[in-house]
């Protein structure tokens, strides 16, 4: 029987340990990855401190949603994927289905799509979940247009800044809210920075769009800000957010004949339904990444699994200054 080395998670808020276990073998529409870079999420230090029942991993269980790597073998009836092909994608780390930090992961092949060739395992690792959670708001959700004013409530963040990328790349007008100290982040990215603290949402929407508001407003944070963003939004416009998780009042929304949208990212990993089209997105977005327009923020170490307790700690606790990436 042939093994990996995989890191485990036994119990709520325990440590990793590095373990030998069987490795899988691709089923019917699954590929065999072998895995060389894995990105951590603030979901998987939540599902490890046992605060995220709604992603249905019970421990013990091997974390990890995110990947890239290279395919080792396929299963039957593949047909997208051969030996040796680089992908990346949002495999597994949820709904009970093993996570990327181990060695290998049999992944359904819906799931994933090529690398883009223009990154690397760790600029690729740190993209499935957030690119989907972004292009699913903007793009299939709120459905963009060239000319569109945008704004990204959180734009400096995992899904933020990409969102902003997004926002770009198809041709809207971005904006974003942030703190001052990140404000050079959205400004590098083409973007125009608003201190969230410093002017309320009428304000904002006064000086940036004459008091019409914005045609779409993506907001990443939840509570106040889904609030500010009701605020925000012109007539008839649209506000999506992928933290719609509290109790708002849509008045705001409602007199303005906009219209609002949630996003969970984790649907087709915990349903099965819709799978395919994680792919497709993952697809496209290699397209942009390999054009020049979308490239993920790195937080600057690079760490390995044996590192794995410093990089949950980075995520947990707020102090990575861009996506943290472990490899073996």
């Amino acid at each position: 029987m042939k093994t990996m080395q995989a890191l485990m998670v036994d119990g709520p808020a325990a440590s990793f340990r590095e373990i030998e276990t069987p490795r899988p073998a691709p089923g019917a529409g699954e590929v065999l990855v072998r895995i060389a870079a894995s990105g951590i999420t603030v979901l998987d230090t939540k599902i490890r401190a046992g605060a995220a029942g709604h992603a249905r991993h019970p421990l013990p269980a091997i974390l990890g949603m995110e990947l890239a790597g290279i395919v080792e073998e396929t299963g039957p009836g593949v047909t997208r994927f051969k030996a040796g092909d680089e992908v990346y994608g949002m495999t597994g780390g949820v709904g009970g289905i093993q996570g990327s930090l181990a060695e290998y992961a049999a992944a359904d092949a819906d799931l994933l799509a090529k690398k883009p060739t223009s990154l690397s395992m760790r600029e690729a690792a740190a993209l499935p979940l957030n690119i989907i959670t972004a292009w699913e708001g903007l793009v299939d959700r709120a459905k963009i247009q060239a000319g569109q004013t945008v704004l990204v409530q959180g734009g400096a963040g995992g899904v933020g800044h990409l969102a902003l990328q997004l926002a770009i790349a198809f041709g809207g007008i971005p904006f974003a809210t942030a703190s001052a100290e990140n404000a050079e982040i959205i400004e590098a990215l083409g973007a125009a920075a608003i201190d969230y603290r410093a002017e309320s949402p009428a304000d904002y929407a006064a000086r940036l769009t004459g008091g019409r508001g914005f045609d779409l407003v993506y907001d990443t944070a939840g509570g106040a800000s889904l609030d500010a963003s009701f605020a925000a939004v012109a007539r008839f416009g649209h506000v999506v957010t992928a933290l719609g998780w509290g109790t708002h009042a849509l008045a705001p929304l409602s007199f303005k004949g906009a219209t609002y949208s949630g996003v969970f990212t984790l649907l087709p990993l915990l349903t099965g339904e819709g799978r395919a089209h994680h792919g497709e997105i993952l697809a496209k977005a290699a397209a942009l990444a390999d054009a020049g327009k979308l490239r993920p923020r790195l937080d600057p170490r690079a760490l390995t699994w044996a590192e794995i307790e410093e990089a949950h700690a980075a995520v947990a606790n707020g102090g990575a200054r861009g996506k943290i990436v472990v490899t073996r």
